[in-house]
């Protein structure tokens, strides 16, 4: 799969050992998209144990920071398809059900007794897991929490157990903690903690609430980002009416169903479908007919496409720059003080969603990376170099695998260096200045504000 770690293999295909040159075959024709397959990775279905790439490095190299944006797991659909059964999903929490975990038992018991943990404002009214005998909308399943109970022991074995990030009396203070204001982003966020902390102490846990989903804090007045926003949702709006296909299965769909067709599109039927395909429940029927496998297929290529085309176009590239600058920026100096020595927040998790870690992986220029996953995870390391204590380096994954050497700045510095990472300073400069440059720009403030020419 895209994801299974091997040796770093650059973008040309080669073993970075080998420098040897060759011709790309151009007339080689790209894959074939395969709609099932894409669908089935975008579901993260837990079932065997994954291999990964967090904590690799030179023996002499000590890690001293990680921080995590991870996308909430599995959930229940946010729209429904109009005059259709809801999917029968049960988001009670049941340890002998599939999937289920060795800890789950345990994390229900422990979840029901968070009295102490400090929430910010509302996020202390949310429930701490899914409770429901029919899920409610948007409502974290069974298998959304064991995908981060298992996220957190992965990363767990890695970061405590192998490199000692967090000691057995670890403090509220080497943590940093946020999420935004949904049930599904705070339980994931602590199902994940559940498995990775030495213990879970809910008198150390303290989880700041985010209002905004690209995690912007006090930074989000930014008009030109607003802009590019609109232009890339016109570009989606261009693509769709284009495909003919996609419009005969809309108006196929809308017949089965009962409704008009505009009606059919609003309510966004991939997110519903998607829930019954990833848990294996038969598409819904009605008395004129069944949505069926074919429908599926061609609305997920279609998104599919879309997602390829907004590669392209760039639009959505100069969106999510001025998306995440705010939240890069704040890793990015956080990063500055754990280097300079600060013991502080050496642990951070911000739980999010699509949304969130979409336009990330999007500014960094990690354009080989699929959109994101239930419980997708993109993990920041820091590392000190044992030799030279005043060098500091940074590894990127994403769902385990190294993409350092994806991103925009970090590209031609793997061709000169020996080193598996990225020196700090190279992501301290694109997030200070280089982000601006295509903006002809110098800062944050100036490139929300300068339209283009």
């Amino acid at each position: 799969v895209h994801l299974i770690p091997v040796n770093p293999v650059r973008e040309d295909g080669l073993n970075p050992k080998s420098r040897k040159r060759i011709m790309p075959d151009l007339l080689t024709e790209p894959p074939a998209i395969d709609p099932v397959y894409e669908a089935h990775v975008y579901c993260n279905i837990p079932t065997i144990a994954e291999r990964s790439m967090e904590g690799h490095a030179p023996h002499y190299f000590k890690l001293v920071s990680v921080q995590v944006l991870i996308r909430h797991g599995d959930r229940y659909p946010l729209y429904a398809i109009p005059k259709t059964k809801r999917p029968d999903i049960d988001c009670m929490l049941l340890p002998s059900r599939k999937p289920s975990h060795p800890q789950l038992e345990a994390f229900i018991k422990h979840m029901s007794k968070g009295s102490a943990a400090q929430m910010d404002g509302s996020l202390s009214s949310l429930a701490r897991y899914p409770s429901h005998s029919l899920c409610e909308m948007g409502e974290l399943t069974q298998t959304g929490v064991v995908q981060h109970l298992r996220n957190g022991q992965l990363l767990r074995e890695i970061y405590i157990n192998k490199h000692k990030l967090l000691l057995s009396d670890w403090t509220a203070k080497q943590l940093y903690l946020e999420t935004t204001g949904k049930s599904r982003t705070l339980q994931s966020a602590l199902a994940l903690l559940y498995t990775f902390l030495p213990d879970f102490d809910w008198k150390k846990i303290n989880m700041r609430h985010q209002w905004s989903t690209i995690f912007c804090s006090g930074s989000c007045d930014c008009p030109m980002r607003n802009h590019y926003l609109e232009e890339e949702q016109r570009r989606q709006y261009s693509l769709r009416v284009k495909n003919n296909d996609l419009e005969k299965i809309y108006v196929d769909m809308a017949k089965i169903v009962g409704i008009p067709t505009r009606q059919l599109r609003a309510s966004n039927p991939i997110d519903s479908l998607l829930c019954y395909f990833c848990h294996n429940v038969s598409f819904p029927c009605t008395k004129t007919g069944c949505i069926g496998m074919e429908h599926f297929k061609v609305i997920k290529r279609h998104q599919l496409e879309d997602e390829r085309e907004r590669q392209e176009k760039k639009l959505y590239f100069l969106y999510a720059l001025l998306a995440t600058h705010p939240l890069l920026n704040q890793t990015v100096n956080r990063l500055q003080r754990i280097a300079e020595g600060k013991k502080e927040e050496v642990f951070v998790l911000y739980s999010a969603h699509d949304v969130t870690l979409s336009p990330v992986l999007s500014a960094l220029g990690i354009t080989e990376a699929r959109f994101p996953r239930f419980a997708a995870r993109l993990v920041f390391e820091l590392w000190q170099d044992g030799k030279r204590p005043k060098e500091h380096f940074i590894r990127i994954l994403y769902n385990g695998a190294d993409v350092t050497f994806q991103t925009s700045f970090c590209k031609d510095y793997y061709k000169r260096s020996i080193k598996p990472m990225c020196p700090l300073e190279k992501f301290v400069n694109f997030v200070k200045r280089d982000m601006f440059l295509i903006f002809n720009s110098t800062s944050y403030y100036d490139a929300c504000r300068r339209r283009p020419l």
